[in-house]
């Protein structure tokens, strides 16, 4: 599951924005204070939603700090200094993106995909039995290619990028058929039973993708 840092000290803010997150399908770990969000950083989230106006150590040297560590997790600064000289000094701390509060909260939802999509794309997906070239859209399962329509390969491609973590339905379902779904899932559930088909896995007793019952599933890491 996608994991997001909300570092925000404003309960008014943090509560409801971490609702929503959770919503969409992403864990959510709030932290209150700028020394909190140091330490959250190093637990590897896969985006930082960062208020400038912390606590203790204020969002600006959080952030820079945080690229010190030579960590390259996207950041999302949110501020309440609409000012374009604060914009400016916060992306040349290393943020990614920017929203001024107050914000509208499909806007944030909005920059929070693309950063995540930003994110992903950067990274190619590679697994002891699956070799991915995203460029190609080319897959490989014991170097022999497979041949994938194009959401069996998006699917694969998401699955194998989040190897070890559980994916929800919801985020499949958002990330490559692009649309909020709530009700029944055969069209993913289909697609799922071919890839397994491909992979010559077991529903049963899967060697490479489980179903998590009630939530998704996860693309396992390899043994050893």
């Amino acid at each position: 599951m996608t994991r997001v840092l909300l570092a925000e000290d404003d309960p008014a803010i943090s509560e409801p924005l971490a609702r929503a997150l959770r919503r969409e399908g992403y864990e959510v770990d709030v932290r209150p204070d700028g020394r909190a969000a140091l330490e959250g950083a190093r637990d590897n989230p896969d985006l930082i939603v960062l208020d400038l106006g912390l606590p203790f150590i204020d969002g600006l040297e959080v952030c820079r700090r945080v690229r010190a560590m030579g960590k390259t997790v996207p950041v999302l600064i949110l501020t309440a200094r609409a000012d374009e000289v604060d914009t400016v000094v916060g992306l040349d701390a290393g943020a990614d993106d920017y929203v001024t509060k107050p914000f509208r909260l499909a806007e944030l939802l909005a920059r929070v995909r693309a950063l995540l999509r930003r994110n992903a794309s950067d990274i190619e997906p590679s697994n002891e039995m699956v070799r991915i070239d995203s460029e190609g859209r080319r897959a490989w399962f014991n170097d022999q290619e497979m041949q994938l329509t194009a959401k069996e390969f998006d699917l694969l491609r998401v699955l194998v990028r989040e190897q070890g973590k559980v994916v929800s339905r919801e985020q499949l379902m958002r990330e490559i058929w692009e649309t909020a779904w709530f009700g029944s899932t055969k069209t993913l559930d289909m697609h799922i039973s071919v890839l397994r088909r491909k992979l010559g896995d077991d529903a049963t007793q899967p060697r490479y993708i489980s179903t998590v019952r009630g939530v998704g599933f996860r693309f396992e890491r390899p043994e050893g």
